[in-house]
């Protein structure tokens, strides 16, 4: 699925990072996964930018870097994407983040500057609408829904988890081998089966930070570096209204942002997870190089 592989050191383990195009001239682009995801979900960017040298970790506690604990959180992130900056001799890149990705692209920025060139917050990385008064660990089930529930579950084999994606909203109808091989990717061994990758722990542990914590916060009231966002249409499950319904009120809210534009006919996963996705995370994240 990518063109090599190799580990990096960072506290408390090794990083698992897929890279593409590794000799490809010009500003590389660190590509940062959603909260559950692993690195191969940019194989569809990958595809449609053949000319740009990509890297993508999976973050700690996801994917091949599953057996890496604690700490968690938004600033712990971006210091392991600092280490494989360091590791693949990159000064500086493009920085590309979904979903929680997004988040943990907003604080790298932050706490690293110039390494950063610019930002494209995919679908998320700005705050979300939360309940009045909902705890912040209900609030990480309430925003995830079923796919906090999919972490505890078990299954017998990856064709059995790949089966249980298909009813999901977001992928009826979609057969893609690129689909087949990421959900195989996400599997691990267990006692009882096979599981997710990562464990619901991990997820509450980072949630709570990415929604509660101060580096977040910080890091959108600077935006130290040239920011964009693409957002989606819908939500995780196909759903309308999606995460970020109004994106003029966003751009009120975060007069940093450069620019704040949708995604037309994506969902949460497709964004990243298809080809037409793929496209406009390319788009955006060319213009956000052209202002960087």
């Amino acid at each position: 699925m990518t063109d090599r592989t190799f580990d990096v050191a960072v506290a408390g383990g090794a990083l698992r990072v897929g890279e593409w195009h590794p000799d490809a001239d010009g500003l590389p682009w660190l590509l940062v996964h959603g909260v559950t995801a692993a690195h191969p979900a940019w194989a569809w960017l990958a595809r449609e930018t053949p000319g740009v040298r990509l890297i993508a970790p999976d973050l700690r506690g996801r994917g091949r870097s599953s057996d890496v604990g604690g700490p968690f959180g938004m600033a712990a992130h971006a210091d392991d994407l600092a280490r494989v900056l360091d590791a693949v001799g990159v000064e500086q890149a493009l920085v590309v983040g979904h979903s929680m990705g997004a988040f943990v692209s907003a604080v790298f920025a932050d706490r690293y500057p110039e390494r950063a060139a610019a930002v494209v917050l995919v679908d998320g990385g700005l705050p979300l609408d939360l309940p009045d008064g909902m705890p912040p660990r209900e609030a990480v089930r309430h925003v995830l829904g079923p796919t906090a529930a999919r972490l505890e579950m078990r299954f017998p084999n990856a064709v059995a988890y790949r089966d249980f994606w298909r009813s999901h909203p977001a992928f009826v109808g979609r057969e893609d081998p690129l689909l087949d091989a990421y959900f195989a990717y996400d599997l691990v061994g267990a006692d009882d089966g096979w599981r997710p990758a990562t464990t619901i722990e991990t997820v509450e542990a980072d949630s709570l930070d990415q929604n509660t914590g101060a580096d977040i916060a910080r890091a959108l009231a600077g935006m130290p570096r040239p920011t964009v966002l693409l957002a989606a249409e819908r939500g995780l499950r196909g759903e309308v209204p999606p995460l970020y319904p109004d994106l003029a009120r966003v751009r009120r809210d975060v007069p940093g942002l450069r620019d704040a534009r949708r995604a037309a006919g994506t969902d949460h996963y497709s964004i990243v997870m298809s080809v037409e996705g793929a496209r406009a995370v390319s788009a955006a994240a060319c213009q956000a190089a052209r202002i960087a």
